[in-house]
């Protein structure tokens, strides 16, 4: 199982520190808007209203509002990375192992799908599947994962523990869907269900 490329929705990368900003307020924008409209009623003219710029500078980096809700799903992806390394720094160097790493990778995708705007639509393309065929999210998040825990781990990060974390993630994603379809914020008895159901996995993968 190689890693899936992650896909890439921009008809052109930032140069500029201007047009890097300028890029961020139309992915904030976007995310705003999908929490209020919903994905059918998004525009690019409603974001580039909403973001403060004219209708080109949107499309001078996105052809669509798909590649748009796609470079959204990378940046949670990135930021959801972010807040994991620095959990498992607060954690210490491999301390605590993996039971360790779950709790920071389940917790902390919890936290953004609570909390980070538009997450809840398009979290790292799931509910609106974005991207070719080749880079489905859940492969983009178990790849990921792999690379940044498999040090952590003191795994090699091989085929074998590829397959794991992509089980894993798969479990999760329908267990936490379900547990936020039941309640607002996630159904807790649901959420705990699935932590144990994760752990058990693991334990007998990774022990």
């Amino acid at each position: 199982m190689k890693p899936v490329p992650h896909a890439t929705s921009l008809r052109r990368a930032p140069i500029q520190r201007r047009s890097a900003e300028r890029l961020t307020r139309i992915l904030d924008a976007c995310a705003d808007l999908l929490d209020e409209v919903g994905y059918d009623d998004l525009s690019t003219r409603a974001v580039a209203q909403r973001a403060g710029v004219p209708i080109g500078s949107v499309y001078r980096f996105f052809g669509n509002k798909r590649q748009m809700a796609d470079a959204l799903a990378q940046r949670n992806l990135e930021r959801y990375t972010e807040r994991v390394t620095a959990r498992l720094e607060e954690a210490g160097d491999g301390d605590g192992g993996w039971r360790v790493a779950m709790d920071a990778v389940l917790d902390e995708y919890l936290a953004m799908k609570r909390t980070a705007p538009g997450f809840s639509l398009v979290d790292f393309g799931n509910q609106i599947p974005v991207g070719t065929r080749h880079s489905e999210p859940n492969h983009r998040v178990a790849d990921r994962l792999t690379d940044l825990l498999s040090g952590y781990l003191e795994r090699s990060p091989d085929d074998d523990l590829r397959r794991t974390f992509l089980i894993a993630v798969e479990t999760a994603d329908t267990l936490v869907h379900l547990a936020f379809r039941v309640a607002p914020e996630g159904d807790e008895k649901i959420i705990e269900e699935a932590r144990e159901l994760l752990r058990a996995y693991l334990a007998r993968v990774l022990d």
